[in-house]
């Protein structure tokens, strides 16, 4: 078998739809015993939503999400400070940005790969190249022989440090609850993404399908300390915000802290090659983190329609990584922005993200969701 994708993640799965059109043969080895996707919801980015048109599936996803039309930035109280509408991105390239259940996207990515093409269990543990194959060995001790290695296997990726050397995670030193459930949100945020700045602590929802709402909330790790409980944090917020979040069952809350690693060039080595979260982190400040590990996808897709797949690969990085890393960096400012804790420049920040140019917000939105040509 031609490609070992290891990781059956969103990037793992959308790559493996990727070559399925391409007709390479792969076979995707995920750690897990059983594909369960970790988090509650996830927003697709329009950006994303174009290439998962490429791949042929964007009408699935359509049908299992909810449109987002409006990103709201407000204060703790929902005061606004900053209201973008999407509708002119809408129009241009016929799409919307979705909100999504984690388990219902990866439902439509294993429909579109097919589940014989995925092994379950296999945890990589060592490799090692011998007469121009990739012997991969994995933790239930078995093996498999591979000519290329592909990494989509997240934050702490195994092929990464195997293949390409160590490469320490960033620490942002924030703290990070989601959760999903059942409730009714006021009619002016349907289609609304909304993300909350306090000081020290900033919380997000959107609305998904059947009326169930994705949320999240984050501390500054050193408030964290002095109690890891969300309900510590929410005094500041509307009633329903903290009825809301008090009537999430515990079971479906995540808690986790938030890394990112910092950007490196070496992608891609003798037909071992990094992509999505493997080989380019980021904080989830822009919702950008599995779009950019789709976006990897499309380039490597639209590069196989006029290579084959070594030169593809080699040439992946170079068109790449400029957007990757800016994705990085800017995730990485802002989140330490919205976490800013002095009242002087909490004060400030919500001054200038009130005055902020309409034009120069369409401006940041249009490199984002603008996909790379080659």
């Amino acid at each position: 078998m031609k490609v070992a994708i290891i990781g059956a993640g969103i990037g793992g799965l959308t790559l493996a739809i990727a070559l399925k059109k391409a007709k390479i043969p792969f076979v995707v080895y995920e750690a897990t015993a059983e594909i369960k996707p970790v988090g509650a919801g996830i927003a697709i980015a329009n950006n994303a939503m174009q290439v998962y048109r490429h791949l042929g599936i964007a009408d699935q996803l359509n049908e299992k999400g909810t449109r987002i039309s409006t990103v709201l930035l407000t204060d703790l109280a929902l005061r606004v400070l900053d209201q973008t509408s999407l509708s002119f991105f809408e129009q241009k390239y016929q799409l919307a940005n979705i909100a999504i259940r984690r388990s219902a996207l990866h439902q439509v990515l294993l429909e579109a790969v097919g589940r014989e093409h995925i092994q379950l269990n296999k945890r990589l543990e060592e490799g090692y190249k011998e007469n121009g194959q990739y012997t991969l060995c994995f933790t239930d001790q078995t093996t498999a022989t591979h000519e290329y290695v592909m990494g989509v296997d997240g934050l702490r990726s195994q092929v990464r440090q195997l293949f390409f050397g160590s490469h320490p995670l960033r620490d942002a030193k924030q703290v990070c609850w989601r959760g999903v459930l059942s409730f009714q949100l006021p009619e002016k945020y349907k289609n609304v993404a909304i993300e909350s700045w306090g000081k020290g602590k900033r919380f997000g929802f959107v609305e998904l399908e059947d009326q169930q709402v994705y949320w999240y909330f984050l501390v500054d790790e050193d408030l964290y300390k002095s109690n890891t409980t969300v309900e510590a944090y929410i005094t500041g917020c509307p009633l329903w915000v903290q009825d809301m979040i008090g009537q999430t069952p515990k079971e479906v809350i995540h808690c986790d802290k938030i890394y990112d690693v910092s950007p490196f060039s070496i992608w891609y080595k003798d037909k071992v090659c990094l992509l999505g979260d493997a080989a380019h982190a980021t904080t989830p400040n822009l919702g950008q983190g599995a779009c950019q590990a789709i976006e990897d996808v499309y380039v490597i897709s639209k590069l196989l329609e006029i290579h084959p797949l070594e030169e593809a690969l080699q040439q992946f990085p170079a068109i790449r990584q400029a957007k990757a890393h800016a994705i990085v960096r800017d995730s990485w400012r802002l989140g330490q922005v919205a976490q800013w804790r002095n009242p002087v420049g909490v004060y400030l920040r919500n001054l200038s993200f009130r005055l902020l140019p309409a034009a120069m917000k369409k401006q940041q939105i249009k490199k984002m969701f603008e996909l790379q040509r080659l």
